[in-house]
């Protein structure tokens, strides 16, 4: 049980650390939506499967779908992020 704990939390600091790093704002919001399933898991682990379902159904499910609309409305949503040799005027 300690073990899966380790793994899931290693998993979460993983891809908030993902987070930050990533450049393509939707691989950001699908690594937010990861976090957000990993403190769900923790939760189960923890006993507390009412709160695991909230977190995953507004942390992963509800926010992840409003940032991504977000981005689509801004137009902001590209699924490949342009070299710094590219050029983007096209």
């Amino acid at each position: 049980m300690m073990g899966v704990a380790i793994i899931v939390v290693a998993l979460t600091l993983g891809a908030a650390l993902a987070v930050l790093l990533l450049e393509n704002l939707l691989a950001a919001i699908a690594a937010a939506s990861a976090v957000s399933l990993g403190v769900a898991v923790m939760f189960v682990l923890l006993q507390a499967p009412d709160v695991a379902m909230t977190e995953a159904v507004v942390g992963a499910g509800l926010s992840g779908l409003i940032l991504a609309l977000a981005l689509r409305r801004l137009g902001l949503a590209r699924l490949d992020v342009p070299t710094s040799g590219e050029n983007t005027d096209a």
